[in-house]
């Protein structure tokens, strides 16, 4: 074989090998930018409270460990404000616990109380929109 002919080859090999491989990472950035944009749909039509506080309802009953209610008037606030302060009282940093597990804790109590007033502004509008 010339010297002419293996560079050529050289040449003609990687160039393949750098087609092939632009395909594929162009394949992986179209899907990539599918699913952001199917992230980003999601997270725009999240209802305010949820883009509020940054945690959606049903995660602030879990990590409350309250029992979940269907309606927002339904929603225990003795309860909220008994666990809150008892998972935050166990999470004090200065106990060994994690500041970072406090902030979740105080984000869910926000979270409930929100909703919480949700409902009483629902139910004072449909209440006072009614004839007497």
């Amino acid at each position: 074989m010339t010297l002419p002919r293996v560079i050529l080859q050289v040449v003609v090999v990687g160039t393949q090998i750098f087609a092939k491989a632009f395909a594929e990472s162009y394949q992986a950035a179209v899907a990539n930018s599918a699913k952001n944009a199917a992230q980003y749909a999601a997270n725009k039509s999240a209802d305010s409270a949820t883009r509020k506080t940054g945690m959606t309802i049903d995660e602030a009953f879990q990590i409350l460990n309250v029992q979940k209610t269907e309606n927002p008037k339904d929603i225990d606030k003795d309860e909220i404000v008994k666990k809150y302060e008892i998972l935050f009282k166990q999470n004090d940093p200065s106990t060994g616990g994690s500041f970072y597990l406090q902030s979740k804790i105080v984000r869910a109590r926000e979270r409930l109380e929100l909703e919480l007033n949700k409902g009483k502004e629902e139910l004072n509008n449909n209440t006072s929109g009614e004839p007497k």
